[in-house]
């Protein structure tokens, strides 16, 4: 069984891989293509990043139904064709219908994927294997968006669409290799999941269930703040933040992203072995400290008007810290939701958080933007820090509620079995 796990973990890791790479042709010029390329405007360019993230809002809370009736396989097959269809319909589209209608297939494929493969993760690995799964996914993500931006980067030409299209067909290939990949795994039922697909009358009353659940809805409001404080702010706060107040380059900026994927890569491995048997809500409460230090590092770096170079620094600094909580996450958030899921709500669970996200990261840009906008760059740091200290202290609390094979699943299943009146052990960082 052990030997079928990891068989089929990594083919979903590696056609996760090759859809991330793919993804990172066109990510970094979705916008541009829109606008510029095929001239439907700057409107158009954002209703269809927009679509993007309501298509998504929309399809997730009945994924994680589908994922917990049908299982995660067929759900997550059926996403990656919706995905490469809506990919290869922005790369041909030339109206701005079509170009919409293309953005709402590829923005519900994508958020149907996510939750999929995340269920398909759990039940390929065990309580003692997940947190090193998900951040194996987490790593091979930002390593296949990283080196396709700078493939892509190099095929792209401004001044002909057909280079655009070329880069969109190129995404959705990787799309519908990722589906050959993971529709030929043959999944176990793992301890965690044998009970894997629910009756009808379960999955009616399975957002009810999981609102009753005061642990998940408590990791939730963590996770909303994880994902505005960070995520949300990449592409428009902290960017807009970036040049118009620390004043640095545009060709800056991509050094900067590139320090963060570069603290990912070459952090994650080595953070896994220090936080793998460490109590996850207190990793949490780490990150929020480590990114109260980059948000300050950001502030400053608005400050320092004598010295360019330092601002520079500091703000470069911001990134890759935020690359270091990144990867002190990736081991710990989703994995914590499997645990905390029921045998049969594992999909609805996972479902659910990804919602979350995808909310904080709708919210989070149109904040961060509006911020900037008007020029309330300092009361745009202190939310910021708040939002990280808020961190430190959602994760502190929640660890309250975990019990020690939640908080901390490596120890748990370590331990020696008790005997009968014997005293408690306790699970200690």
């Amino acid at each position: 069984m052990t030997t079928a796990m990891g068989a089929a973990l990594r083919r979903i890791q590696l056609g996760n891989a090759l859809s991330a790479f793919g993804n990172g042709f066109t990510v970094p010029y979705l916008y541009v293509y829109v606008a510029e390329v095929r001239h439907l405007g700057a409107s158009t360019a954002g209703a269809v990043l927009a679509m993007l993230a309501i298509s998504a809002l929309v399809v997730l809370p009945l994924t994680g139904r589908a994922i917990d009736r049908r299982g995660p396989l067929p759900v997550a097959v059926v996403g990656t064709v919706s995905a490469a269809v809506g990919s290869l319909g922005i790369g041909l589209s030339s109206t701005e219908p079509a170009v919409i209608a293309s953005a709402v297939a590829l923005g519900a494929g994508i958020a149907v994927i996510q939750p999929a493969l995340a269920t398909m993760i759990v039940w390929c690995s065990t309580t003692a294997t997940r947190s090193r799964a998900f951040a194996t996914q987490f790593f091979l993500n930002n390593l296949g968006l990283g080196i396709g931006g700078l493939v892509g980067g190099q095929l792209v030409d401004t001044t002909h669409a057909s280079s655009f299209v070329r880069l969109f067909a190129i995404e959705a290939v990787m799309f519908l290799v990722l589906g050959a990949a993971i529709a030929t795994v043959r999944l176990p039922r793992a301890p965690k999941v044998e009970d894997a697909v629910p009756t009808e009358e379960r999955a009616k009353g399975a957002w009810r269930a999981m609102f009753g659940d005061r642990r998940m809805v408590w990791l939730c409001v963590l996770g909303f703040v994880l994902f505005f404080a960070c995520y949300g702010q990449f592409e428009s706060g902290l960017a807009a933040y970036a040049t118009e107040v620390t004043r640095i380059a545009p060709a800056t900026l991509g050094i900067a992203l590139a320090a963060n994927t570069a603290a990912i890569v070459v952090a994650q491995f080595v953070v896994l072995k220090l936080v793998e048997r460490r109590r996850r809500s207190r990793v949490m409460a780490l990150v929020g400290l480590i990114w109260t230090v980059a948000w300050m590092a950001a502030g400053l770096s608005g400050l320092v008007h004598g010295s360019q170079v330092v601002a520079t620094v500091l703000l470069i600094s911001t990134y890759a810290l935020f690359g270091i909580g990144e990867s002190l996450l990736s081991p710990t958030v989703s994995p914590l939701v499997a645990d905390l899921a029921p045998a049969s709500l594992i999909g609805q669970y996972n479902s659910a958080f990804a919602l979350v996200k995808q909310m904080a990261l709708a919210v989070g840009p149109a904040v961060g933007a509006l911020m900037i906008g008007h020029g309330m760059h300092v009361a745009y740091i202190a939310m910021l820090i708040v939002c990280a200290v808020g961190i430190s202290v959602l994760a502190l609390r929640l660890g309250r509620m975990l019990s020690p094979a939640q908080d901390q699943p490596h120890r748990a299943v370590t331990l020696p079995p008790q005997r009968v009146g014997a005293e408690p052990v306790t699970a200690g960082v």
